[in-house]
């Protein structure tokens, strides 16, 4: 390095000598807005009540000196990191991704930063991201089909506030579950299908570890029995929740029993995979076969035909989550029920015509 800093090895890149910002200091602000720092102190962290014109006042003060809060000292002295721990299950799916904007933008208002870890459905790695959260002092966490058992998650949640989106557990001032109501949407799914006519309905699954592959399952059996149709387990074929598992289950489905007249998928990735191993294999949707997914990802209004789906809020939900975790760290009380899932009609499903509705006499 040479005396002014840059560096002096040939054909390396030159780093520029950038002046440090001046520090202006909590107790400048005060004395720019006429008030005392204790007041800045608590407009800042959201716990004062004061007058309109001392806010505005503060709050042009520190838009004139470019005031930033020096976040390590004040979570020092308040004892919070402001962050919240956010653990998903895979960062990249589409699925999750509205999930996290709905809690990254609802966390924004009350001043916390959301850290995105994936645990990819792997018990001992969900261990130890939590334990990674917990070593930088999260102000609580917010897990998204957590795969730990509740004891676990109970232990856990002793050293952060913890909030488990789709799942249900026995809440309590540091523990607190946010269902998703999987069975029902599945069962709405089937009866829709049930209700045009069909008989002969397909389904393929989730993983079988999930619990909400598991509810979705249930659903569809369910609805199955309501109507009097006898369950059938050639007609269910295992899938992963992705595209590539939706076309590999539709390949064996239709090749071990190509007579059905609809399918629903316990996702809508697994619904595009589906709709792709029928188009190569020429079976028109819904001409030859209705199709249902599930989710409503942003991306299954534009599929060909659009995609007829159960939809779950993710981007709301997401919002719910981070509004209740706020309410936990703040050691406000919160009420949680199970998310209602809408049964979402576009252009994969169609009504079958009976033999008496196409007038050939015959039941």
């Amino acid at each position: 390095m040479t005396d002014d800093g840059s560096n002096d090895k040939p054909g390396a890149p030159k780093v520029p000598n950038v002046p440090a910002a001046p520090t202006v200091t909590l107790e400048e602000i005060a004395r720019a807005a006429g008030v005392s720092p204790s007041t800045v102190s608590r407009i800042l962290n959201g716990s004062a009540r004061v007058v309109p014109a001392k806010q505005q006042a503060v709050a042009e003060a520190i838009a004139r000196f470019n005031y930033r809060p020096n976040v390590l000292a004040r979570g020092l002295a308040s004892g919070r990191t402001e962050t919240i721990g956010v653990l998903t299950q895979a960062v990249s799916s589409p699925f999750y991704a509205e999930w996290l904007r709905g809690i990254e933008e609802a966390l924004y208002e009350p001043g916390f930063t959301p850290i995105f870890v994936s645990s990819r459905w792997n018990r001992d790695d969900e261990r130890a991201r939590l334990e990674q959260f917990i070593a930088r002092r999260v102000d609580g966490i917010i897990l998204l089909h957590a795969q730990l058992d509740e004891p676990t998650l109970i232990d856990y949640s002793r050293c952060a506030p913890m909030l488990v989106l789709g799942r249900s557990v026995q809440n309590s001032a540091t523990l607190a579950g946010l269902p998703i109501d999987n069975l029902q949407g599945a069962r709405d799914a089937t009866r829709h299908l049930i209700e045009h006519g069909h008989r002969e309905i397909a389904f393929i699954a989730g993983p079988p570890t999930h619990d909400d592959a598991i509810e979705r399952l249930d659903g569809y059996r369910s609805a199955l029995e309501e109507a009097g149709i006898g369950f059938n387990a050639e007609l269910v074929e295992q899938g992963d929740y992705l595209e590539t598992g939706g076309v590999a289950a539709m390949e064996r489905l239709m090749a071990r029993h190509p007579s059905f007249s609809a399918v629903f998928c316990a996702n809508d990735q697994t619904a595009y995979g589906a709709r792709l191993a029928m188009f190569r294999r020429g079976v028109r949707v819904p001409e030859d076969v209705s199709l249902i997914g599930f989710d409503d990802l942003p991306t299954s209004s534009y599929m060909t035909p659009p995609l007829t789906t159960v939809r779950q809020p993710t981007y709301e939900i997401g919002r719910l989550a981070a509004q209740g975790i706020v309410r936990m760290i703040r050691k406000q009380s919160i009420s949680l029920s199970p998310i209602p899932l809408t049964l979402i009609t576009r252009e994969t499903t169609r009504r079958i015509v009976s033999p008496v509705e196409r007038g050939d006499g015959r039941a």
